[in-house]
């Protein structure tokens, strides 16, 4: 986050294209892990912001250790996702270009979430999506239900 903040300090809330990564995790009945972001309140899927020199896979596995406490390895890339627009409740404005990828657990150990991003976490079934953080959280649940289906 450091790499972010120390740019945002020098172009204030002046839309950027960002980079970042976020991955879908099931449980056995095929739920889908969300997380309740501290920021909004709404629901999205663990990821975030590329920090300088990391990969797409780095950064997902990174930030899905803070914000859901589990440590996960990337099964297969869904999609790039570049075509959103977004403005955070402090008035910094985004493009984000995300890479969205199906995980697994590496491990069972469960690590300390952040708690400035994270508030709960959620399994949800694949017809009762909840309220999302944004556009871009929507287009990833269309993706992994697309997934989903193909798999019957």
């Amino acid at each position: 986050m450091a790499y972010i903040k120390e740019l945002r300090q020098r172009v204030g809330h002046m839309p950027l294209i960002m980079t970042s990564a976020s991955g879908a995790l099931l449980n056995d009945q095929r739920q889908i892990l969300l997380q309740e972001r501290a920021d909004t309140g709404n629901w999205g899927f663990p990821g975030g912001y590329m920090e300088y020199g990391e990969s797409f896979h780095q950064t997902m596995v990174r930030e899905f250790k803070e914000d859901a406490g589990l440590k996960v390895q990337p099964l297969k890339l869904l999609g790039i996702l570049d075509q959103d627009l977004y403005q955070y409740p402090n008035g910094d404005s985004v493009q984000p270009v995300n890479a969205f990828y199906l995980v697994q657990l590496a491990d069972q150990h469960h690590y300390a979430t952040k708690s400035s991003e994270t508030t709960s976490l959620r399994y949800f079934d694949a017809d009762q999506p909840p309220h999302f953080f944004n556009q871009q959280h929507e287009e990833m649940w269309a993706i992994i239900i697309k997934y989903l289906n193909n798999l019957k």
